[in-house]
């Protein structure tokens, strides 16, 4: 239920006291605005709900008093998260009918769509889903979100071992998170009309537990975790007996059909930003798509050319590129050295204003590998930050070992990578906000992949003509698989493409690893659908808005400064985006 991070009552007090505890904090170092604050004062029931339902995804957004708590699957889950949601909806509606000022009515009317969304999924959910939980995963996301700073205070180690032991069922409640999961998919299982998870998703949770049971304990070890050694080894039991029952009672009732009821999808292709029908949505990403691989082909063909290389296609092209992977310890020193030289382009081309601060770049542990063997942006806490930066994680590749993926870890992939990921992609989007001291509702609850997405897509765009020439074809080969997923994601949940197919497009024309392309279509089927389209989307509605503003100001446009403007938006979707940009660039004019 609902979705936020990729979603999340505790006391009102406690939290509201938080959130003015931020707010005060705040302003001891950056003048607070006077709309951020009752911005942020509205906000706080709505942040509270957000921490009781899934206090794992509040711990990462900051949310220091959800940290020792976690995910309810308590009894009637579902009429309390529909009634905690029904009365802020409420209350935000009584509060904008009140509100004057414009900044604070943007709030709260993203707040307002923010629970009215909640409900609207919930709803679906609960229409037609057998309620599945990964257990697994969320206890090791769960503990690894307290414990994945190099120097980790003690509030958030203790915060762990609580955490910890409430998954284990020795600290609050006498049942483990498995046992409570449980209970709550056999109280609906056989109800009619419902559908179980996709099989295959079942099987992956089943794959991924003694994964994830490992990386619990090697953290529990790290960190000496008071009490680990009985929580894990009864989390270890809990674990075995939900591996059980998947097998026997939830695998039985999972459909070998993956495809979402279409008023579901639907409503999951609005909650990720996705404004258009699916239909509209992959007709335009398969144009875009030929577009892209049209203008890939002479670039690969010069890059053939004078490389020696035996084909020019630019399939072949790619292979002959990804042939020079990074081993070992050297990809930490390569990537460290390619944030310098994007920032150099960055700077010199007048792209986008850097903050001074350094990013971080480090390796991911072997556990973090394992679960994410991708390179990714780790961003920091957007509430209560106490100077927690955001920066680049990148898989541990053990010399000699062939590694899972080969998309990301050889030279040519590392321009794009870093202009998406890092800057002036995820990580400075994340840096601004926090510089910007934004309010809560524009910096995490109006979160929508398709500005996130698709201001890190376009970071790719601006950063590309100043990359060398295997850069730039790598880059756009990242365009075209955005571009696939922006067909196939809506085809695969419309039964117009079968899973199959989609490896070999994937394999075939866009070149991706076969292990990520099981990725990819496990994401479109299961994992996440509706959600990678919102790159394509957001792509679209950012590279229009470009287009109508240099329209309008013509010799006056300045993309430092529209860049930068853009970013002090946080992360409004591309709709209120828009109106907000224009509405800056009216009023400089006047």
């Amino acid at each position: 239920m609902g979705l936020l991070f990729g979603c999340l009552m505790r006391n009102r007090l406690l939290i509201g006291a938080f959130c003015l505890a931020v707010i005060v904090t705040a302003a001891t170092k950056f003048p607070l605005r006077a709309w951020v604050a009752k911005s942020d004062r509205d906000a706080a029931p709505l942040l509270e709900i957000f921490a009781a339902f899934h206090p794992e995804e509040a711990s990462s957004a900051g949310v220091a008093s959800a940290d020792r708590n976690i995910l309810d699957q308590n009894p009637h889950l579902e009429k309390r998260y529909r009634a905690e949601y029904s009365a802020a909806l409420k209350e935000l509606s009584r509060e904008l009918k009140k509100e004057k000022d414009p900044e604070v009515r943007l709030d709260l009317g993203l707040l307002e769509g923010y629970a009215d969304g909640a409900l609207q999924t919930a709803a679906l959910e609960g229409k037609y889903l057998i309620p599945f939980t990964d257990v697994a995963a969320i206890e090791f996301q769960g503990i690894q979100v307290l414990l994945r700073e190099d120097v980790v205070s003690a509030d958030k180690e203790s915060a762990a071992a609580i955490r910890l032991r409430k998954y284990a069922g020795l600290e609050g409640g006498d049942q483990p998170l498995g046992a409570l999961a449980r209970n709550r998919t056999l109280a609906r299982v056989d109800q009619a009309g419902l559908v179980g998870p996709p099989t295959s998703q079942v099987e992956q949770a089943l794959k991924n537990s003694a994964v994830y049971l490992k990386g619990i304990g090697d953290l529990a070890e790290k960190h000496h975790l008071v009490g680990s050694k009985e929580a894990c080894g009864r989390i270890a039991s809990d674990l075995a007996e939900y591996d059980k029952f998947l097998r026997d009672v939830v695998l039985p009732h999972a459909r070998k059909e993956f495809r979402l009821p279409a008023e579901l999808y639907g409503n999951l292709l609005l909650r990720y930003g996705v404004k258009l029908p699916p239909e509209e949505l992959a007709a335009k990403a398969h144009g875009a798509y030929a577009e892209t691989q049209a203008e890939m082909q002479p670039l690969a063909a010069a890059i053939a050319l004078e490389r020696k290389m035996p084909s020019s296609d630019y399939r072949d092209v790619i292979r002959e590129l990804k042939k020079a992977q990074l081993g070992g310890d050297t990809i930490l020193a390569h990537y460290k050295q390619r944030v310098v030289e994007v920032e150099n382009i960055i700077r010199k081309e007048r792209l986008v204003t850097l903050p001074r601060r350094p990013t971080v770049v480090r390796l991911a542990s072997p556990a973090e590998s394992a679960a994410n063997p991708s390179p990714y942006a780790q961003l920091p806490a957007l509430l209560g930050n106490h100077g927690d930066r955001g920066g680049l994680v990148l898989p541990y590749i053990q010399p000699g070992v062939e590694p899972l993926y080969d998309d990301d870890t050889y030279a040519a992939a590392s321009w794009t990578l870093v202009a998406h990921e890092v800057r002036p992609g995820h990580e400075l989007q994340w840096a601004e906000m926090l510089q910007q001291r934004l309010s809560i509702a524009r910096s995490l609850f109006a979160f929508n992949a398709a500005n996130v997405e698709g201001w890190a897509l376009y970071s790719e765009r601006i950063v590309r003509p100043f990359m060398p020439p295997d850069g730039k074809l790598i880059s756009l080969q990242n365009l075209l698989l955005r571009e696939a997923r922006a067909f196939l994601d809506p085809e695969l949940q419309a039964g117009t493409i079968t899973p199959a197919a989609a490896l070999r497009v994937l394999t075939d024309d866009v070149v991706i690893s076969p292990n990520y392309a099981r990725q990819e279509v496990e994401r479109y089927t299961f994992r996440q659908p509706g959600q990678a389209p919102a790159y394509f989307y957001g792509y679209l509605r950012m590279t229009g808005l470009r287009e109508e503003v240099e329209h309008r100001m013509g010799s006056k446009f300045d993309a430092q400064k529209f860049h930068d403007l853009v970013l002090k938006q946080g992360l409004l979707p591309p709709e209120q985006l828009r109106t907000a940009i224009i509405a800056a660039i009216e009023h400089e004019e006047k």
